[in-house]
């Protein structure tokens, strides 16, 4: 038998319709951004760093809680919450979100939860559940949507893509093998998937080296996309932690 799942979960099909917008019409707009322990992913924080044209260092001094669980094998990043009494989104303000273009994928993937597993041989393998809290109006919208429209309007392609390289250290074979990674090792891993642009200076300045040159790609990275460099990082981070 699966899992059991929480009440206001429903396990959804990719094909599955159901009813579903959002829009500042729909009597709860923005409730969905407050009360809510939101973790980043290091792709997340790339386009926040970037909307607010600022150092990655600096972003997450202002905007991010690390949490450093023992319980858990990485550290999680969590968006700071304005206390408020309601524990709002630090981005919400009473016209909607002032990130919108590059909100968090959590955020564009409401109120649809992707689970994700990899196998051994690479494959990534979906599941969909549908978040159904008793404050959202949005299922009362005759808006039809499917899964993968829906995600297709959010713009979420990038996001998932992202999701899915940082799964390649998540559920890496080693890590199901009981590998556990050093304190120093996890500092790395926050240098080298959150902290991007301190991760360049490290780069440029030869302090990190790699079992191989560089391919053109990850040049590219290191002279400033972004994107790439955190391909780059994810392949970094699995050499020193995996040794490949």
């Amino acid at each position: 038998m699966g899992a059991t799942i929480p009440d206001q979960f429903r396990r959804v099909e990719a094909g599955e319709e159901f009813t579903f917008s959002c829009h500042p019409g729909v009597s709860c707009f923005t409730e969905c951004c407050r009360e809510l322990d939101l973790v980043l992913t290091p792709y997340d924080v790339l386009r926040l760093k970037n909307h607010f044209k600022t150092h990655s260092g600096a972003f997450l001094e202002r905007y991010v809680i690390i949490e450093w669980d023992e319980q858990a094998l990485f550290p999680l990043c969590y968006l700071t919450m304005v206390d408020d009494g309601k524990a709002s989104c630090v981005f919400v303000t009473p016209k909607g979100c002032s990130v919108y273009e590059n909100r968090p994928g959590a955020c564009r993937a409401y109120p649809v939860g992707r689970g994700v597993s990899r196998t051994q041989e690479g494959n990534i393998t979906e599941s969909f559940v549908l978040v159904e809290e008793p404050h959202c109006q949005g299922f009362q919208e005759k808006t039809e949507q499917t899964i993968g429209g829906y995600f297709k309007d959010q713009e979420l392609e990038r996001y998932n893509i992202f999701n899915d390289k940082v799964l390649e250290i998540h559920q890496h074979q080693k890590i199901k093998q009981g590998f556990r990674p050093s304190k120093e090792q996890l500092d790395q891993y926050i240098l080298a998937l959150y902290n991007l642009d301190q991760f360049r200076v490290e780069m440029e300045k030869g302090r990190f080296s790699m079992k191989r040159p560089l391919t053109e790609e990850e040049q590219k990275g290191v002279a400033g996309d972004d994107e790439l460099l955190l391909e780059l990082g994810i392949r970094w981070i699995r050499g020193v932690l995996f040794d490949e």
